[in-house]
């Protein structure tokens, strides 16, 4: 059997030994009798266990300790104290902040055998998860779905060509970092990533903002500005919501993808810029074009690549590898360490329907770090605590609930203001109006409808409508 190591940092040498069943359980001992010493081995070598082994805390340097833990968060740290220890509260911040688990002395053998396993299991599947990121390090991206592996061989065959990308997937999947993938494993990786969202520019400098200007060209035009399509030269411009570029700017759009030139305001000079174009969409833009809402001939244009992003309830394999990387991501933000989810935590984030995709379970998980007091984030934590109430019932009238309660809640929210809760479900007007309609919801919220959506409605369970409002308490989370 391979041996395998534990460094024991034995800061008091009075404390009596219990390493010797350990080592019959074929595990390798390495000793510090110093913080430094023990910081030169952890550079030196590779440790997923670690034992902290004192008598009394107060004649320790617990700061220095305190810096060698924080250091090292891939180890797992178990604490053996003398009893006493325990009434100090620097004791009770180390183990609460920064250790697996502890024990006192006199030591359980079989107890403490079992400790530096478990913790030896858990580095280990941390240090997996790390490994299974960084074989994916140029996409930025995270998971082991059929799914998402299809999504990395496709970035990967259309990464080096120079045609355009266009990118659909729901709002919160991904389609920016896919871009941004598709960007680094292209020969452009070396070049500029400009994202750029075309629902957020206000329709009066959207034109200034993609093509740039000259000086004088107006009023406030003090010098000559670069336009993003022209901060990208030689890299790739993503256009995030294409779909909300105005009509006269998409004309702007294709002579800009037909000339590879470009035209600043306020110039007659025509720019020659190489920029590669990946757009994404959150929308259907084939119905968009029979709609009249956008140009065929710029469509056409955009989409000789496609490629969609799965939303996560497509891929729950990757919710808890996900989870796990968010919380050790964003757990740097908390000054004591978490050690991970509850069981019933992990059930609820498995049962959601994540209408907000990987931008919701982003932000339930930054807000569980913050407002949870325990050491293991719970499905409360996460608010998903009704998932795990939820889990048994009727699949098909969850849905129904809580897309009811979702509409309406967020009227109320809103003051009764239509545009403003469409723009927070992630839906059109048009389509909050149906919401309306089906769930028996009116313009002033005095009745609420009991009667379910028609079978016929449910049949449809990848509709717009129930991906972007089902099974939502928060519509629009970040």
């Amino acid at each position: 059997m391979i041996k395998r190591k534990i460094l024991c940092l034995r800061l008091q040498k009075n404390s009596a030994s219990f390493e010797n069943h350990l080592q019959d359980d074929d595990w390798e001992i390495h000793y510090a009798a110093e913080i430094l010493v023990a910081e030169r081995m952890m550079r030196d070598e590779s440790y997923l266990v670690c034992l902290l082994v004192l008598d009394s805390i107060e004649l320790i340097h617990y700061e220095a300790l305190i810096q060698l833990l924080k250091a090292h968060t891939e180890c797992e740290w178990i604490g053996v104290f003398h009893a006493d220890s325990l009434l100090s509260w620097k004791c009770h911040e180390l183990i609460l902040g920064y250790l697996f688990d502890y024990h006192t002395q006199p030591i359980e053998s079989q107890r403490l055998s079992q400790t530096v396993g478990h913790a030896y299991g858990r580095a280990m599947m941390r240090q997996q998860s790390k490994r299974r990121f960084a074989s994916n390090k140029d996409m930025a991206m995270v998971g082991e779905s059929p799914a998402m592996k299809a999504l990395f061989k496709h970035i990967k065959q259309i990464a080096d060509s120079e045609a355009t990308v266009l990118i659909g997937g729901e709002n919160g999947s991904g389609k920016e970092l896919t871009a941004l993938a598709i960007h680094r494993c292209s020969s452009r990786r070396n070049g500029p990533f400009v994202p750029v969202s075309c629902g957020s520019i206000p329709s009066q400098l959207i034109q200034s903002e993609l093509f740039g200007y000259q000086r004088g060209a107006f009023t406030g035009a003090a010098s000559q500005k670069a336009g993003f399509i022209e901060s990208a030269d030689r890299g790739t411009i993503f256009l995030d919501e294409i779909a909300d570029l105005p009509l006269d700017l998409q004309t702007n759009l294709l002579r800009f993808l037909q000339e590879k030139t470009i035209t600043r305001i306020g110039s007659a000079a025509s720019v020659p810029v190489n920029t590669r174009v990946i757009a994404a969409s959150n929308v259907n833009l084939q119905q968009a074009v029979d709609a009249g809402k956008f140009r065929e001939d710029l469509f056409y244009r955009l989409n000789v690549l496609p490629i969609v992003v799965p939303p996560l309830r497509e891929r729950r394999e990757d919710i808890e590898p996900l989870a796990s990387h968010f919380l050790e991501v964003f757990g740097k933000e908390r000054k004591t360490r978490l050690n991970g989810f509850t069981t019933e935590a992990i059930q609820a984030m498995l049962s959601h329907a994540w209408p907000g995709n990987v931008r919701e379970l982003i932000n339930r998980i930054r807000r569980a770090i913050v407002t949870t007091d325990g050491r293991m984030i719970s499905a409360q934590d996460l608010n998903l605590e009704s998932q795990i109430l939820l889990k048994n019932d009727d699949l098909a009238n969850v849905r129904i609930s809580a897309e009811r309660e979702a509409i309406f809640n967020c009227l109320i929210r809103t003051g009764r203001n239509k545009t403003r809760a469409a723009q927070d479900l992630g839906v059109s007007r048009m389509t909050l109006y149906r919401l309306m309609e089906k769930h028996g919801i009116n313009g002033d919220l005095n009745h609420v409808g009991s009667k379910p959506a028609a079978s016929n409605e449910l049949s449809h369970s990848h509709s717009s409508e129930i991906r972007f409002s089902a099974a939502v308490k928060s519509p629009k989370l970040g």
